[in-house]
């Protein structure tokens, strides 16, 4: 917990930030149109309650810390954040939610505003501004934000973590790849090789937010599988389910032992100790090298690639997209709107985002021009994370079924029962489809 009045401005989250290796880039030139903001008049004693999950790379709690004490030194308005473990957040959300107390802004998960839109209270006017005046939302962003087949924004997206793969450039290459594969077959043997080399991959089947997620989803949609059709009838009992569950099957016997059993944390450290050649995360693995003074060798050697295309055209990713939402319980609607728009405006948006080294890519498509994404070619693969084509549900609508079978790991653990060998492809998948149905009615 954090409480940010005027007096603690000062002394918040400088001392902290000289401590660490950040980036320090001046500001770009963002293409940005003259558009007037919309007139939110502070309530009179407000003060605001925020709740958003911890952080992954050290400057992202310290650089939002230090723009949450701008907003209190420029407003006057009292700021309390709480950063709560990823795992964590979406109960803690439900409660708010059912409750109709707590956190004023919660800055969540993708789906959480689909799973509470009724309440929420809509934040078109605090969108369309910053769309006008930032060359317009990513189309990922653009789908979380607004309410399904609507125009009608129920929260700001303030970023996403993607997930392409990371890996060693020397374990691939004496793996005999000099560059990443792009199909099946050649991600298969690359992992086989790794493995009899001494160097195997690692990827989350455990219940993780963002990493199981994302391996689940890509390999569900790499081979032309998906959840739900377009009329949102649930379909994920097909043949391309049940070649990606076999596919799973074949890739886990090449991990690292545990993954059944990994959090969001779990690839990162062992990604961080060389316990692993290949795994898929965000930025934070290589950021944890990069600022550390005795990892140069490691910066070097690791890379960034998207994960193979298998069936897809385009990238079978999404992203863990920053949702901010403002609940309807607020005693404060203007100050909770006004503190969004506050956050996403350059001067407090690109330092976070350079910060972190694109950990939380941009939303709004002019901080694409942000200095960050020529400072390192390294990190490219997360510039257009949030303009992936896939979401959580795809190809139904984001909705309460589809946030509703996210956060209850269908079609991760459809995919750990197999690579257990707990289930057949065929028995997991007539699971999932059951579970599936529980919500999608």
């Amino acid at each position: 917990m954090n409480i940010i009045t005027r007096r603690s401005v000062l002394a918040t989250g400088t001392a902290v930030a000289a401590s660490l290796a950040l980036p320090n880039f001046a500001m770009s030139a963002i293409p940005v149109a003259d558009v007037t903001p919309p007139k939110l008049p502070i309530e009179s004693g407000a003060t605001l309650r925020v709740l958003r999950p911890t952080k992954f790379v050290a400057p992202d709690e310290v650089i939002f810390r230090e723009n949450i004490a701008k907003f209190t030194a420029q407003t006057g308005v009292p700021v309390r954040v709480d950063f709560v473990g990823w795992e964590d957040l979406r109960p803690q959300v439900g409660v708010a939610a059912n409750t109709g107390a707590g956190p004023d802004i919660v800055v969540a998960w993708p789906d959480d505003p689909h799973l509470f839109s009724d309440k929420l209270i809509e934040l078109s006017d605090v969108a369309e501004y910053l769309g006008k005046k930032y060359g317009g939302w990513y189309s990922l962003a653009e789908r979380y934000g607004k309410k399904w087949g609507t125009n009608n924004w129920i929260a700001i997206p303030m970023g996403g973590s993607g997930a392409p793969a990371v890996y060693r450039k020397s374990w691939v290459k004496e793996a005999g790849f000099e560059n990443f594969p792009t199909d099946h077959a050649g991600f298969l043997k690359l992992c086989q090789n790794l493995k009899k080399n001494g160097h195997p991959s690692g990827f989350s089947l455990g219940n993780a937010v963002g990493d199981a997620n994302g391996y689940a989803n890509w390999l569900l949609w790499s081979h032309g599988g998906f959840l739900v059709d377009e009329n949102n009838k649930v379909a994920i009992n097909s043949k391309e389910t049940i070649e990606a569950l076999k596919y799973a099957k074949e890739l886990q016997s090449t991990f690292i032992e545990g993954t059944l059993s990994w959090s969001d944390a779990s690839n990162n450290k062992a990604f961080f100790a060389e316990e692993i050649s290949l795994t898929q995360n965000g930025v934070s693995v290589y950021f944890a090298f990069k600022t550390d003074p005795n990892k140069a060798a490691q910066t070097a050697d690791t890379d960034h690639a998207a994960m193979p295309l298998g069936l897809s055209k385009t990238r079978p990713e999404s992203a863990l997209i920053l949702n901010a939402m403002v609940f309807k319980h607020t005693k404060y609607p203007n100050a909770s709107k006004e503190f969004i728009r506050f956050m996403m405006e350059q001067e407090q948006y690109e330092p976070w985002l350079t910060g972190c080294i694109g950990y939380w890519a941009q939303p709004l498509k002019a901080y694409a021009q942000s200095a960050v994404w020529t400072s390192d070619p390294k990190i490219a693969a997360y510039r257009d994370t949030c303009g992936n084509e896939y979401w959580n549900g795809y190809k139904g609508p984001i909705s309460q079924a589809s946030g509703a079978a996210t956060a209850d790991y269908v079609n991760v653990q459809m995919f750990a029962a197999v690579a257990s060998g707990q289930a057949t492809p065929e028995e997991a998948v007539r699971e999932a489809e059951r579970r599936a149905k529980r919500f999608y009615r």
